[in-house]
């Protein structure tokens, strides 16, 4: 089956997620903790297994400590970047 360009701005926006996420340092399970909710959450997001509405992107931004906007910019930046 052919990849459509939305599935790969949804592959964009969970890698950047996991990146920002290891980068600082925190595995899944601390940010479950952070956000009061299971592990297994951040696992299907990651995955691709869920998707994240508008604001639970921005509650796991503020979970991770990067500031919604900042985010946002970065995911324009990784989405405008050449396939």
């Amino acid at each position: 089956m052919k990849r459509t360009s939305k599935e790969t701005q949804n592959e964009k926006l969970l890698r950047l997620l996991k990146r920002i996420r290891q980068e600082r340092g925190i595995r899944q399970v601390e940010l479950a903790n952070r956000l009061g909710l299971p592990q297994s959450f951040v696992s299907k997001y990651e995955s691709g297994d869920r998707r994240l509405d508008i604001l639970e992107l921005r509650k796991v931004c503020e979970a991770i400590g990067i500031p919604f906007e900042e985010f946002i910019r970065e995911l324009e930046e990784n989405l405008n970047e050449p396939k």
